[in-house]
């Protein structure tokens, strides 16, 4: 069967992105032309890579930063634009590995990086449409057991919640698929697209060197590395590989070991045009963010212009879903009746790297090249985090870098030709378990 490659199948999948279309960029800025040298190189303009140098910049190195596309083009600038406390992976993989204090020591960065975003937003002036809450919502009496005790968990660890039961749920969601709900409100959401525009405004300002359309093809290590590029190369004492998923698509040789550690999954949304803000508050009253608990969930919000923006789907393989827009729609007529025959004007996804156990994947390959990867759909606000403690590590304080580093990661199974096909087989039996 024919696929597409992971680069050509993400651009065609941002050709109808609202993200893209609410937002005036700036004019491109220019390729790498020959040689230069910097105190770090960054390869990656998204969140993480942005974040990490932006933090290196105020902490007066020289960076360079090498986007094979454009800043935010990748999973930063189209995702769901939620924020969340905690690790898709829950705090099993941190318990298990690393032990009850380290477990709970990356608990509290999964908290400071929400506050972080706050921090950013206010100290750049980014305009990106922030709201705090979030709502998880369970559609059986089995997931919603599961619900009460993920939420307990949070109480335990300091984030209030407000669970409801039955028709309780109405005071957060008005929709019949939900059973059970909880709100809480140090989550939130923003526009993603314009937070990534913002991180790199302000990565400029402090003296950043962004060079878009100028991916790396090849990377040599040692007490200095160097970075090519179709026309140029980057020479620096310290590197971060903060690509993900797309590093590979570029560069195959840059970083092997750690590619087949991540695996890329496609995600999907849809948004309706502007709705009646009476009918916005009346769906969503906090207007919060929203996601399920089933393995292949659902999320939605409403946007600053109140579209609804509904999210879902998942693909393991390079194809985008037969019949896409129709099948968004009926799931987001599932949950919102009212919804059912609104009009779709957006349609885009894109890939988000996840690891094995679902944890965040933080590393350093010899001394001088670090690598951030796995965030595992939690990236808005890890990819933050990790940019902050890359910087710390890099100017050697690296004890909060190092919880990350310690966790063990494994590679998938099979190998680059049977793991999709494998994924999608354990993904078919979780959307049966989610059915019943």
């Amino acid at each position: 069967m024919f696929q597409r490659s992971i680069a050509d199948s993400d651009t065609q999948l941002n050709q109808r992105s609202y993200y893209e279309a609410s937002v005036q960029r700036p004019a491109l800025a220019p390729s790498l032309q020959g040689s230069i040298e910097a105190d770090v190189l960054v390869v990656g303009a998204g969140f993480a890579g942005l974040s990490a140098a932006l933090e290196m910049a105020q902490r007066g190195l020289s960076v360079v930063v090498l986007e094979a596309d454009r800043v935010g083009s990748g999973a930063s600038g189209r995702n769901g634009g939620q924020a969340i406390v905690g690790y898709a992976s829950g705090q099993a993989p941190f318990e298990e590995q690393l032990g009850a204090a380290d477990a709970q020591r990356a608990w509290d960065m999964s908290v400071e990086a929400i506050d972080l975003i706050e921090q950013r937003i206010a100290a750049h002036q980014i305009d990106c449409d922030w709201v705090k809450g979030y709502v998880y919502v369970a559609d059986s009496a089995r997931k919603a057991r599961a619900l009460r005790e993920e939420i307990d968990g949070l109480q335990a660890r300091g984030v209030a919640c407000d669970w409801v039961e039955g028709a309780d749920v109405r005071r957060h969601i008005d929709s019949p698929r939900y059973v059970a709900a909880a709100y809480e409100d140090r989550s939130g959401h923003l526009h993603p697209l314009k937070y990534a525009l913002g991180l790199a405004r302000a990565a400029q300002a402090a003296g950043v060197r962004i060079f878009e359309r100028s991916p790396v093809t090849g990377l040599q290590r040692g007490r200095q590395l160097v970075a090519t590029t179709a026309k140029g190369q980057v020479k620096a004492r310290f590197g971060v590989l903060a690509g993900n998923c797309m590093l590979p698509e570029f560069g195959p040789e840059v970083a092997p070991e750690i590619a087949p550690r991540i695996m890329p999954v496609g995600t999907y949304i849809v948004s309706t045009p502007p709705l009646d803000p009476a009918l916005c508050q009346r769906l969503i009253p906090s207007n919060a963010a929203v996601c399920d608990n089933n393995f292949v969930l659902d999320y939605f919000r409403f946007s600053a212009d109140h579209r609804m923006l509904f999210g879902g789907r998942v693909s393991y393989t390079t194809r985008t879903p037969n019949n896409l827009e129709a099948t968004m729609r009926e799931r987001m007529g599932q949950v919102f009746p009212d919804l059912r025959g609104a009009p779709i004007e957006h349609v885009w996804g894109g890939f988000v790297d996840i690891s094995m156990n679902r944890a965040p994947d933080f590393g350093r390959l010899g001394d001088n090249l670090y690598y951030l990867q796995g965030f595992s759909g939690h990236g808005v606000a890890l990819t933050g985090l990790a940019g902050q403690l890359v910087a710390d590590a890099v100017a050697g304080q690296a004890g909060r870098f190092d919880v990350f580093a310690r966790l063990q990661h494994h590679r998938f199974p099979g190998g680059s030709l049977l793991r999709t096909p494998s994924l999608a087989l354990g993904m078919w039996w979780h959307r049966m378990r989610d059915a019943m």
